[in-house]
């Protein structure tokens, strides 16, 4: 028997072309491919919004920041002048108080020196009247005698 065959066989198979791997894997790789890009677009998209808002948040907090140590500064040197005005307030009056003290102890001194002088002369009134009602009385007197 095999001698007879001569060493030739053929076999042929009717079947169903085997589909391609190769472009069963490329197909999927693609479109694995195409979701991972979509992802990818999606999450840079995600990412660029929320970057814009932390922006105008840094932008917009960054104009508070100014605005306000611009107020700062206002408000410090509005401090600083009225600190100012306040101790030459508080000079004023120390000062005018002193020239208060020293008017009223001139005034005082000036007031006792005053009455030194009245009562003596509150004595010699007293003792002019005493010597013109004498004197008048005199003057009557003698007027009487005529």
């Amino acid at each position: 028997l095999q001698t007879q065959s001569g060493g030739d066989v053929n076999v042929e198979v009717n079947a169903a072309p085997g589909e391609d791997l190769l472009k069963k894997l490329n197909d999927m790789r693609q479109e694995y491919e195409n979701v991972i890009q979509k992802n990818r677009e999606e999450v840079e998209r995600w990412y660029e919004s929320k970057m814009e808002e932390v922006s105008q948040q840094v932008h917009s907090s960054g104009q508070e920041v100014e605005s306000s140590n611009q107020q700062i500064s206002v408000l410090r040197r509005d401090y600083q002048s009225l600190e100012i005005e306040l101790q030459s307030q508080i000079s004023m009056v120390q000062s005018l108080q002193c020239n208060l003290e020293d008017t009223e102890r001139r005034y005082n001194m000036q007031l006792q020196q005053i009455q030194g002088m009245i009562g003596p002369l509150e004595e010699e009134l007293a003792s002019i009247r005493c010597e013109m009602e004498s004197q008048n009385e005199e003057y009557k007197m003698l007027l009487g005698i005529k």
